[in-house]
């Protein structure tokens, strides 16, 4: 069984559930539609599945812990950390049983991963794993335990996926205009991970002025395509159901 490493410990269901591979993931890739989300009174919460640990800057400890002052200014319920082994994610059964459970637990209706096409192989293994997890989450003969207690199956209505390094073409942008602020104060969280001019540890992918520069310009690109300031687009990979065109409007 794999050990969970919990930032905040709690057990209560959620209209979002944002499971991302890395501490940081879900700052950079949604924290603007968490943050619009929790202002339309949305409840939103995280399971980040490793702890990032092979990532060149800062360790583990540190990691969580600004993950937590993370999970603080954007005000979501629970943050919860599962342990998986930072570079190796895959389709092994075990992973998959404790991403069913967290379904199970907190039974979102919609679900925020990362994305089916990027650079990193934990963040394409993991946007299939989530998608694999949601189907068998709501399969009634595929048993799991929380607490010696049987749970009742749930599948999520929605699963989106993040736009992430490389780029593709997004079925939804979310118009993050009011919010962007704040989600670079999420993303800056993570000091050790990002821009700093007095960092003593090496370069990374992530580490360069110009790689923020980068979130920015994403941010403005999509907001471009609908016409608003800032945008966070995102995959579907399947219809969504809309009951009233004037939700569209």
């Amino acid at each position: 069984m794999l050990k969970g490493i919990y930032l905040i410990t709690i057990n209560m269901r959620v209209d979002i559930l944002v499971i991302m591979a890395h501490p940081d993931d879900a700052e950079l890739c949604c924290s603007g539609t968490i943050l619009s989300s929790i202002n339309k009174g949305l409840s939103v919460g995280i399971v980040d599945l490793t702890k990032g640990e092979l990532g060149t800057r800062g360790n583990e400890n540190i990691r969580l812990s600004e993950a937590q002052d993370s999970a603080k200014l954007l005000n979501i319920k629970f943050r919860d950390n599962l342990g998986f082994r930072d570079g190796f994610i895959n389709s092994d059964e075990n992973y998959i049983i404790e991403i069913i459970k967290k379904i199970r637990s907190h039974t979102p209706n919609l679900i925020i991963t990362n994305s089916l096409k990027d650079r990193h192989p934990d963040h394409e293994n993991t946007a299939k794993i989530v998608k694999k997890s949601c189907f068998l989450s709501g399969l009634v003969k595929y048993k799991t335990q929380h607490d010696n207690s049987y749970q009742e199956p749930h599948r999520p209505k929605i699963i989106l996926h993040s736009i992430q390094n490389d780029y593709v073409e997004p079925d939804i942008i979310i118009d993050v205009s009011d919010y962007f602020i704040k989600k670079m104060e999420s993303i800056k969280c993570f000091k050790s991970q990002f821009y700093d001019p007095k960092s003593d540890e090496p370069d990374s992918f992530i580490s360069s002025q110009e790689f923020l520069e980068f979130i920015h310009s994403r941010s403005i690109d999509m907001g471009h395509k609908i016409g608003v300031n800032h945008g966070e687009g995102f995959v579907t990979g399947h219809p969504i159901k809309i009951n009233n065109i004037s939700s569209l409007i």
